[in-house]
């Protein structure tokens, strides 16, 4: 028994298949979802979404957005999804840098320390996810 996955960002359709299971990093906490889970809606976090497919597992460094859940299909609604195999860690650390600058520097400014924090969150979460894939390769679940 599957269920069908879609994220999509504003600019793309970032995936779509029929996967096992799909764990999402929600406002509160991890959710996994599995087939015929109960219909939900919730807010999206910071983190990593991991796919699970016919043993093996996939991620993406995703940022915010939100999740609809339905019994055959999950929706992920996210401002940002990145494949960890995309990411290249020398961009992902040169943003980190940036946004470390940027908060350093004195934007003390409501707005604009708001978004360098938003910006170093989502550099770090990019860092995380594609270190553990280059470390780990693809995973393999049995």
């Amino acid at each position: 028994m599957t269920l069908h996955l879609e994220i999509v960002t504003p600019e793309r359709l970032a995936y779509e298949d029929d996967v096992d299971m799909v764990l999402v990093p929600g406002i509160d906490g991890e959710l996994g979802i599995l087939p015929h889970h109960t219909p939900l809606v919730s807010l999206l976090g910071v983190g990593e979404l991991e796919i699970r497919k016919g043993g093996t597992s996939e991620s993406f460094a995703i940022a915010g957005g939100f999740l609809q859940v339905r019994p055959d299909k999950v929706v992920v609604m996210a401002e940002t999804a990145d494949l960890a195999s995309d990411i290249d860690l020398a961009k992902a650390e040169e943003a980190r840098r940036e946004a470390e600058r940027a908060i350093e520097s004195g934007f003390h400014e409501g707005a604009d320390l708001s978004a360098a924090r938003a910006q170093l969150q989502q550099a770090l979460i990019r860092i995380r996810v594609a270190e553990r894939r280059h470390r780990e390769g693809p995973r393999h679940r049995g």
